[in-house]
């Protein structure tokens, strides 16, 4: 309790509180919660008389008084603890298994884009003449080559919902993430709409050719973070 109190309530009368514990050893000496509140201005005992009175102590007092009284309990505390820490550790460790997966993809990213590709794709005719209305349809004419309302129109369906993006794949999103921090790097530059496009299309297509390179190492990151939800769930 002493301890407690020192670490946590810096009221605390430590020379009160050594003076009991230099008492404590005789057989004739008591100490009610009260006696000790009111002496080292404790906070971690709450005591009160009469009807609805009673004494509370926080948990970690609390814990400490049940293990002293019980074995049983204090060798629950230790198992539940050491197996708290356990599934901690497992979870840390699937953790830092998705970001080093990350970490790979997004450094092959970052190093295969200085290679020529053979093939190049290039805006079309039309794409080029094209007005975009908004920064997502740039984004989604570079990566999907169409924008939002013309894939609606494709699949008959009217309004703004579903889009294009919910059906996009994992290597798709990827890549819009980073095709959104390109663009906005673009747009400080003050570059025009269609010098963007050209740009974050051939950043798209050199992207995702690397990705779908990569799919078993793509796999392998899904499935760690899905374990890793279920076993946080």
């Amino acid at each position: 309790m002493g301890l407690w109190e020192q670490i946590h309530n810096p009221n605390f009368k430590p020379i009160e509180f050594d003076r009991f514990k230099a008492e404590s050893g005789d057989n004739a000496f008591t100490l009610t919660p009260q006696q000790w509140i009111k002496a080292t201005d404790a906070i971690g005992i709450i005591s009160k008389s009469g009807r609805y009175g009673g004494t509370y102590a926080h948990t970690d007092i609390a814990f400490e008084f049940a293990s002293w009284i019980s074995p049983e309990f204090k060798l629950y505390i230790i198992k539940d603890y050491q197996r708290l820490k356990k599934e901690e550790s497992n979870r840390l460790a699937i953790g830092w298994d998705a970001k080093r997966e990350l970490s790979k993809i997004n450094y092959r990213i970052h190093t295969d884009a200085v290679k020529e590709f053979l093939i190049t794709p290039t805006l079309s005719p039309q794409e080029m003449a094209y007005t975009y209305a908004s920064e997502a349809d740039i984004l989604n004419m570079a990566l999907f080559g169409k924008t939002a309302a013309q894939w609606r129109n494709e699949k008959g369906i009217s309004g703004k919902t579903p889009n294009i993006r919910d059906f996009a794949s994992a290597e798709e999103l990827v890549v819009l993430i980073n095709l959104e921090d390109t663009n906005a790097d673009l747009i400080r530059q003050g570059l025009s709409n269609i010098e963007r496009l050209k740009i974050l299309r051939e950043k798209a297509y050199r992207q995702l050719e690397i990705l779908r390179k990569n799919k078993d190492t793509i796999e392998t990151l899904k499935k760690n973070l899905v374990e890793d939800v279920t076993k946080e769930s």
